[in-house]
């Protein structure tokens, strides 16, 4: 890793050009606590990833790039059933299978101290993961996770979503006036809309409109920039309310994401497939490695800009690990889910554009004793690097 971090200035350089506002709330999210700066820091974990590592020598995988804790969650499929799986693939790409594993384990012993788990704990949790991972992958067979296969927090989680009302969704996001529905702008989840990218907007949903099996669904009725996550905050982001089925109570929301490209791009050590644009980049490994795809997902373009646009899902679709209520078991249990999730999305998409056959990857997992243990010794090591760099960000005077 560098002796001279300038881990300000890095972060500084990375989120040049975003949008001031939202970017102000990045970085007030990034000083909240490691976990938090880890999500935020996606570059910083690739810059500092060795070129030499032994790691380096796995299979060739379709990856989420930005593998932790919180990008994984449940979402209805373009079937409308609902499913749990990777859901964040802005920064995907072909890489050795270690660097989303890495990332991973990194992520559940830096989030260890906000959900109050010891260290010999969260080891244990890595373990719990791992030991998932490599079973799957012995097992051969790409799978996934719905309500009728779920366990512990994450059946819970797809049990209460099934019980959810959209409507109720819907109000929570929205406000009618005079029979009307309309944005809420609550300065939280979204923001006022300049008036030349509302139109942008509005003219690229009449074009994209006419081209879609129900033109009158994708009537644009109002549209507001969106603020969530951290990882993507400040880059070019909407959220659209649409007619949807007719009546305010069956208007729908889309999410409208403008993708910049990969922030492995500079560190990638394999061949990449030339893209048309990074929408299509995003969207065919999405569809690569999740059993069923979101509804609505679409890989647009906007001028020279492009975007991917699919359902907005609320903030509850996500799981709250915060809720172990200090039965480790319940973790176990999510990190074993988890395991093969990853296993499975790496099973899923081998042998498409350059990545490892299914015989590869039960070999790779054959021979986990060569790579497992410098794997978590990685994870060890740099979770406390993540620490050092958040306490130095979080000191430091930057806003924007």
């Amino acid at each position: 890793m560098p002796t001279q971090r300038n881990v300000v200035e890095r972060i500084v350089n990375f989120n040049q050009g975003r949008d001031a506002d939202r970017l102000i709330i990045k970085y007030h999210g990034m000083r909240a606590n490691a976990f938090a700066f880890l999500r935020g820091t996606c570059h910083l974990f690739y810059q500092d990833w060795p070129t030499d590592s032994l790691l380096n020598d796995a299979p060739a995988a379709w990856i989420c790039g930005d593998l932790h804790l919180e990008n994984f969650g449940s979402f209805k499929g373009d079937n409308r059933l609902t499913y749990f799986d990777i859901n964040d693939f802005d920064e995907a790409v072909l890489a050795p299978a270690t660097w989303d594993l890495a990332r991973f384990i990194t992520s559940v012993l830096v989030g260890a101290k906000t959900l109050d788990v010891n260290q010999p704990e969260a080891i244990a949790l890595c373990h719990c993961f791992l030991d998932s991972y490599i079973t799957a992958l012995q097992d051969g067979k790409a799978r996934w996770i719905e309500r009728n296969t779920a366990k512990g927090m994450i059946k819970n989680l797809l049990s209460d979503l099934k019980k959810r009302e959209r409507q109720k969704f819907l109000d929570s996001r929205t406000t009618i006036k005079e029979g009307k529905r309309l944005l809420n702008l609550d300065g939280k989840r979204a923001f006022l809309i300049n008036e030349k990218d509302r139109k942008k907007v509005v003219s690229f949903m009449k074009s994209f409109a006419p081209l879609q099996a129900n033109p009158k669904f994708f009537k644009v009725l109002d549209v507001a920039r969106r603020v969530a996550g951290i990882g993507s905050l400040g880059l070019e982001r909407y959220i659209i309310l649409v007619e949807g089925l007719g009546s305010p109570a069956e208007n729908y929301l889309l999410d409208l994401k403008y993708e910049p490209g990969s922030a492995l791009a500079p560190y990638l050590i394999l061949p990449q497939p030339e893209w048309h644009t990074e929408a299509d980049r995003v969207i065919t490994i999405q569809h690569h490695m999740q059993a069923i795809s979101p509804a609505f997902l679409n890989a647009v373009q906007i001028g020279n800009r492009s975007y991917v646009m699919r359902e907005l899902l609320p903030d509850s679709d996500r799981l709250h690990l915060e809720s172990w209520n200090g039965k480790l078991r319940r973790l176990e249990k999510v990190m074993i889910a988890m395991g093969k999730v990853v296993a499975w999305a790496h099973l899923r998409s081998g042998g498409r554009q350059g990545s490892a056959t299914t015989d590869d990857w039960i070999a790779f997992a054959d021979r986990n004793s060569d790579w497992r243990n410098p794997l978590l010794e990685y994870g060890v090591n740099y979770a406390e690097q993540v620490e050092t760099d958040w306490k130095v960000f979080r000191d430091s005077s930057v806003t924007i």
